[in-house]
This record gives structure tokens, C-alpha cells and sequence, in this order.
């Protein structure tokens, strides 16, 4: 994990603690695990960021630093995690998740889809029920993959590093 190349992005708590906007969010904010950079806590930045992702609404950073805080995941990374979902991939992720959940709904697919605020504001209320459980479906499941494949690869570039050192002291003696 590159942990050196984003400790550039993480700020300093000193900072944040001078920071007046994010003592709205309470003490437990400026918590050092949660801006560190351990294996747990990227994994569970991971499906925080892509589950509100997925999930059609505003202030979704909001939500993922609420979320991050009590699930004592990183919160640079799950608010980062949140902008896959922006301006220009928007219309396709929740077009998407549309789609996924008419299959659980069993709704029909509105034949003329059209990629404008006017026509989603009109057809609401036919679309609004697949699309948040689609939404919600495809976030747990792309988070906890997300979730998962962190922890693994994690694991498997510290093994790999244990074997390289051990491998360098062995070419040493």
C-alpha cells in the first residue's frame, strides 16, 4: 500500500482542530485512527465511500464522514470514495442501479428513458422505488466486494514484503 504517498493528502490534526466548520461533527472527529492509514481502516473507508456512492442524494460526503466516525473507518478516503459518483459518471451509475433494481422489484423498465432533470422529476414516482433499492443493493454489494478485496490485497503486499525482506537478510549473511 502506498501509505507514504497519501499521508501528503492527510491533514494534520492540529489543523482540524482549528478548524470551526468540523466541530459541528463533534470531539470524536479529530480522533488520530481515524485519519491513520491502517489496513481495517481503508477497507472500511472502501465500502462506506462506494455504498453512498451508489446512493442517489445530496450531501453523500456528509453521510460517509457520519458513517465513517462510528464504524472507525478513514475519513479522507471514504469522503474521496464518494466522487466516484460525479457529474459524468452520475447518469450511468444510477441508470444502473435503475436497472438492477427493477430486477428485485419486478417493475418494467420505462421504455423511453431519457437522460434529463425534467424527465426524472416527472417519472418519480414510477422510478423511485427500483431505483433506491437497486441503489442500495448495488452499494452493499460493491462495498463489501470492495470491502473485502482491500483486506486481501492488503494482506498479500505485507506477506509479499515479509518475503522480500526475509529474502534480502538471507542474501546479506
Amino acid at each position: 500500500m502506498p501509505k507514504r504517498y497519501f499521508r501528503k493528502f492527510i491533514p494534520n490534526p492540529e489543523k482540524l482542530k482549528s478548524n470551526k466548520t468540523l466541530s459541528i461533527l463533534g470531539s470524536q472527529i479529530y480522533d488520530q485512527d481515524l485519519w491513520h492509514l491502517s489496513r481495517r481502516s481503508v477497507a472500511k473507508a472502501f465500502f462506506i465511500g462506494i455504498f453512498w456512492a451508489c446512493i442517489p442524494m445530496p450531501f453523500q460526503m456528509l453521510a460517509a464522514v457520519l458513517c465513517a466516525v462510528p464504524f472507525r473507518a478513514n475519513i479522507p478516503l471514504s469522503v474521496a470514495l464518494v466522487w466516484i459518483t460525479n457529474p459524468l459518471t452520475m447518469p450511468f451509475v444510477f441508470y444502473g442501479n435503475y436497472l438492477v433494481g427493477t430486477l428485485f422489484v419486478g417493475s418494467q423498465t420505462t421504455k423511453k428513458f431519457q437522460l434529463s432533470v425534467e424527465w426524472i422529476w416527472d417519472k418519480m414516482d414510477h422510478i423511485w422505488l427500483p431505483l433506491y433499492v437497486g441503489s442500495i443493493t448495488t452499494g452493499l454489494v460493491i462495498g463489501l466486494t470492495a470491502y473485502i478485496a482491500t483486506l486481501v490485497l492488503w494482506r498479500l503486499h505485507v506477506v509479499k514484503r515479509w518475503k522480500l525482506r526475509r529474502l534480502n537478510k538471507q542474501i546479506k549473511k
